[in-house]
C-alpha cells in the first residue's frame, strides 16, 4: 500500500478532487496548511501561529494499493499544476497495512 501526501495550492484542490473521484478514488483526507519555502506566494503573509512568512496550502492524504498508486500520482501533477512556480509537492510513503476500526480487518490486499 502506498500513502500518497501532496501539498496543492487552494485554487487547484477542487480539480484534483474531482479527477480523483472522477476515476474511483472515493477516501482522501483534506487539511488546510501553511507552507514555507523557496517559492513566496503573492499574497503570503506573517503566519500568526509561527515566526515565518506562509502561503495558504491544501494537504491531500490518499491511501491505495500499490497498483493504483501511480494513477493517482498521474493525477494529482497533472491536475494540481498551474503556469507558476511553487505548485507544491507530492510526497510517496510505503504503507505495510492499514485496519477498519470497527472490525479489525486489513486495507491490504494479498497479492501472489
Amino acid at each position: 500500500m502506498k500513502e500518497i501526501k501532496a501539498f496543492i495550492k487552494p485554487n487547484r484542490i477542487q480539480k484534483v478532487i474531482d479527477a480523483l473521484i472522477t476515476d474511483g478514488f472515493k477516501s482522501m483526507t483534506l487539511s488546510r496548511s501553511e507552507g514555507t519555502g523557496a517559492f513566496k506566494a503573492t499574497g503570503a503573509r506573517p503566519s500568526l501561529d509561527f515566526h515565518v512568512t506562509d502561503s495558504p496550502i491544501i494537504k491531500l492524504e490518499l491511501v491505495c494499493q500499490n497498483e493504483e498508486a501511480q494513477g493517482a500520482i498521474e493525477l494529482i501533477l497533472e491536475n494540481g499544476k498551474t503556469t507558476e512556480p511553487g505548485d507544491g509537492i507530492l510526497y510517496v510513503i510505503n504503507i505495510e497495512d492499514a485496519f477498519q476500526i470497527k472490525t479489525g480487518e486489513s486495507l491490504k490486499r494479498n497479492t501472489f
